[in-house]
């Protein structure tokens, strides 16, 4: 539950003092009772994909300047961050964990040196290289925090695709211009970037295209920088292997998400027609001729990985041929029930079982362990949906789109200032009907918008997105189980009473029964205390005697 509402919230300043207080929970609970265990748990998992979205959100707020009054719970979270730090090697063979741990470390580590000045947590004595050299650009100013030219460039792009500006093409091409960033030390940004460019891809395919292409050149350039250098370093490969990894999750999402069927089918196979999908992968066949690198889809990547597996491969391609097992495990639990997506479906579960029979590589084998594991695990008992996947979500499908429209509005004020035109713009499925209306504006004269602005502010009303009906949804179910809550506590307490004045009553009679034995043993009688019954020559005599029962008189005027 705490999961999904991460997942789900709009961002709010006031959600500060509680994002913070869940931090230092999550860090404590990790670092004192997790990392104890000699086993990986469920809740390790649960807990690390809790602590990404929590410090995520952290992450937006310090890019808007909201942390400066928040330098003590900061401080109050350095030690658990140590702690965690050195932790770290104990996850580095299951990816999906150490991703998160890493963007945990990373963002904190910025935050921290930021506003508290402070150095970053671990000082090696033989790195003489500041880890922040390739930050040298990133100056602090008035607001806290200059992002790189692709990250700012992929949120132009998504408001491009949201209010359907022509300028989107032109964005894109100098968003290509600067792929090279994604190639620097500084992964945060370009982490950032990526989310909000598949946000992006989920409604236009020219900025799928453009997504897939940015993944293309950054893996063959990595890749052909790690064989020509013998001694590459490890935290290179780490931050490299950081991209990767959040790339195989983005290009999932845009399979199970995308708006149209074409861009789910892009993302999977890739925009190769030649190629039937039906053919499916071949994962024996690992001859001495390798396949080149012709696409970032789901599919195209996954023969690219296998083919290169092996013992002492590079980093980048066990991490990313993990990425995409790991993630298509989860794609085929949330296509369960849904039948409008049989085909698929399918495709990803026979790609999995040819998986399971010829893939030997244990790391690989334990990314599907590790899947179901995580999958499989208690079922989220707020969730009302009758349906095979009714348990906890296994995507964050809504903090991408909340990340998104905060960035947009941060970099791009000046769109937000004057209400939508259309009703139309806040719906992403009726994204279509836009173009349809765009060469009408030209047309309209002033007076005639000025006439209508009130009727399309009042129609804007009855038509809330499918965001704020996620959030009203959201509300309706806590307070269900709320109301259960409370209606079960009420019925509690009243049993509870009830049993009380029973017992109670049961003590009464049992101390009366207890006194009138031992009356009776004294006494020999067995009348009640101060009672007194008269004999029968007793009564007589009092009748003789004139004392005689009064009765209540009827007469007005009894005396």
């Amino acid at each position: 539950m705490l999961h999904a509402s991460l997942d789900h919230v709009s961002f709010d300043h006031d959600q500060l003092p509680a994002l913070f207080f869940l931090a230092e929970s999550v860090l404590y609970r990790l670092c004192c009772d997790a990392f104890m265990k000699g086993y990986l748990y469920s809740v390790e998992i649960k807990l690390v994909k809790i602590g990404y979205l929590i410090f995520l959100r952290l992450f937006v707020f310090f890019l808007h300047g909201h942390l400066e009054s928040f330098k003590q719970h900061l401080l109050r979270l350095q030690p658990y961050l140590y702690a965690l730090h050195f932790s770290e090697p104990s996850y580095y063979k299951y990816p999906n964990i150490i991703s998160n741990v890493q963007f945990i470390l990373k963002t904190s580590e910025i935050i921290c040196k930021r506003e508290l000045h402070s150095e970053p947590f671990v000082e090696s004595p033989d790195e003489t290289e500041d880890p922040y050299s390739d930050l040298n650009h990133l100056q602090l100013n008035k607001r806290g925090y200059e992002v790189n030219h692709l990250l700012w460039h992929s949120v132009a792009a998504w408001s491009c695709v949201q209010n359907n500006r022509p300028q989107l093409t032109e964005v894109l091409e100098h968003l290509l211009f600067y792929k090279t960033q994604l190639q620097t030390k500084c992964w945060l940004d370009s982490a950032l970037a990526l989310m909000v460019l598949g946000e992006a891809a989920k409604l236009d395919m020219a900025c799928l295209k453009t997504l897939m292409d940015l993944v293309t050149d950054f893996l063959e350039n990595i890749l052909s920088a790690q064989n020509q250098e013998e001694n590459y370093n490890i935290y290179d490969t780490s931050w490299a292997s950081e991209i990767v990894f959040t790339y195989t999750t983005i290009i999932a999402e845009v399979c199970l998400y995308a708006a149209t069927s074409d861009l789910r089918k892009t993302a999977l196979i890739g925009f190769c027609a030649c190629k039937s999908p039906q053919q499916g992968i071949s994962l024996t066949d690992k001859s001495e001729e390798l396949p080149e690198l012709d696409g970032a889809s789901i599919l195209t990547l996954l023969k690219y990985f296998s083919s290169r597996i092996s013992d002492n491969c590079e980093k980048v391609i066990w991490i990313g041929y993990y990425g995409i097992v790991y993630n298509l495990v989860k794609m085929s639990w949330e296509l369960q029930g849904e039948q409008d997506q049989d085909g698929l479906r399918n495709m990803i579960w026979q790609t999995l079982q040819k998986i399971k029979d010829y893939e030997q590589d244990p790391r690989i084998r334990c990314a599907l362990v590790i899947a179901q594991a995580e999958l499989n695990g208690p079922s989220d008992p707020f969730c009302t949906k009758a349906t095979p996947n009714s348990g906890e979500e296994v995507f964050s499908k809504y903090i991408g789109w909340r990340i998104a429209t905060t960035l947009s509005r941060l970099f791009f004020p000046s769109l937000d200032v004057a209400p939508p035109k259309t009703p139309v713009e806040v719906d992403l499925p009726r994204k279509h009907t836009i173009r349809e209306r765009q060469p009408a504006k030209k047309r309209v004269l002033r007076f005639i918008l000025k006439d209508h602005s009130s009727v399309v502010e009042v129609s804007m009303t009855p038509y809330p997105n499918f965001f704020t009906k996620a959030d009203k949804k959201l509300e309706e179910i806590i307070d269900h189980h709320w109301q259960k809550d409370m209606e079960a506590r009420k019925r509690e307490e009243e049993a509870y009473k009830a049993q009380n004045q029973k017992d109670k009553e049961e003590k009464e009679k049992i101390h009366f029964q207890e006194i009138m034995k031992q009356r009776e043993r004294k006494l020999n009688k067995q009348t009640k205390p101060y009672e007194i019954i008269l004999s029968e020559k007793e009564s007589g005599s009092e009748k003789k005697c004139g004392f005689f029962e009064l009765k209540p008189s009827t007469a007005p005027n009894a005396k």
